[in-house]
């Protein structure tokens, strides 16, 4: 069954034009082609970031969010009672007050105890400022270095300026040194957040972030988990089925529209936190202007347009992954279209009400 389902999904139609094989992906004449097994190594690569998160968050991160002003609050724990945790973690963590008087006589002792219990129980579940701002400063560095890398392997690429130039000579358009990297990077970072999910700040699955394939608001902190575990899996199957389907320079332009605007709206946080509100105001404005002009304007005229309305100049039969790879990326800019909206009615606010 397994060999058949693996046949099926490395069937060429799917993947390349038609009268192409695996077999014209060897490696010849100079030319070097991405292959689905160097995807393998975005996992150790993932451990790579998270040795080097830890370093950076505490001895870089901590003395930055000092030198802002922003304190450790040390919260106080709880005492271990096995009957009220067991009852926080399946049951309520907010219980009624009869629910309270019946705890209390379980646990032979006084409402107040069990009310003081799961009000310190309750405010561990909240991560602190500092913690906050120690995930922000990761995630800025990351998009910063990725954005200014990624310029750095771009600038001097015809498909930079001329996104014709992505398409001519496909399939067989060799693999760059830098866009392995690139590549590499970015796809063990999100492997990276998926394995510290559980550890992380919970967020709302509403949040801004690369991709939306998740409902736009999940209430509880399970739902919010698989919201992020779904989101984090999509961004990490579309960059490699792209990889696998050498959509290589498709792929790193899509990635750096993305990245130039995220590091801007973890700065803002970043200050936010720090309660330097001019500084967090100015660097949102700016984080809204380069999200309208990546993913409102380039996005879908540039990026888009290259991957709907180009290839068939290329190709007249559509391979199955044109329509998958495209359904994804119009799903996107629907999100994108969506944030748009919600950040257009932040700075309606900050303008016209202060």
């Amino acid at each position: 069954i397994l060999r058949t389902l693996n046949s099926w999904f490395w069937w060429e139609n799917i993947w390349m034009p038609i009268n192409c094989t695996w077999a014209d992906f060897v490696d010849r004449d100079g030319l070097v082609f991405p292959k689905p097994h160097q995807l393998y190594a975005t996992i150790p690569y993932a451990f790579v970031l998270l040795i080097i998160r830890f370093f950076s968050e505490r001895y870089v991160a901590i003395p930055l969010a000092k030198a802002l002003g922003i304190k450790n609050v040390r919260r106080v724990k709880p005492q271990p009672n096995p009957v009220l945790e067991s009852y926080f973690r399946e049951c309520s963590r907010h219980p009624s007050q009869s629910e309270i008087q019946g705890l209390a006589k379980k646990c032979n002792c006084t409402v107040h105890l069990v009310e003081k219990w799961f009000r310190r129980r309750r405010n561990l579940e909240i991560p602190t400022v500092l913690r906050k701002f120690q995930e922000a400063f990761w995630r800025f560095s990351f998009y910063l270095t990725s954005s200014i890398v990624g310029f750095l392997f771009l600038y001097d690429k015809p498909w930079f300026y001329d996104i014709w130039q992505t398409w001519v000579g496909y399939p067989f358009q060799t693999l760059l040194p830098s866009q392995y990297w690139y590549y590499m990077a970015e796809i063990g970072f999100y492997w990276s957040l998926l394995f510290t999910l559980g550890i992380d700040n919970k967020r709302k699955a509403s949040g801004l972030c690369l991709l939306g394939f998740t409902p736009l608001f999940f209430g509880s902190p399970r739902q919010d988990f698989l919201a992020h575990v779904v989101h984090h899996l999509a961004a990490i199957g579309l960059m490699s089925g792209s990889w696998c389907g050498n959509y290589v320079r498709l792929g790193t332009l899509v990635i750096f529209v993305h990245d130039t605007a995220d590091f801007w709206l973890e700065a803002a946080k970043m200050f936010n936190y720090a309660h330097w509100e001019k500084t967090c105001n100015i660097l949102f404005i700016i984080f809204s202007i380069a999200f309208f002009i990546t993913r409102i304007i380039l996005f879908p005229f540039w990026i888009l347009r290259a991957t709907l309305y180009q290839p068939t100049y290329y190709s007249t039969t559509p391979v199955i992954a044109y329509f998958f790879f495209n359904g994804m990326l119009l799903i996107l800019q629907g999100l994108h279209l969506y944030w748009g909206y919600l950040i257009f009615k932040i700075l309606k606010r900050f303008v016209f009400l202060k």
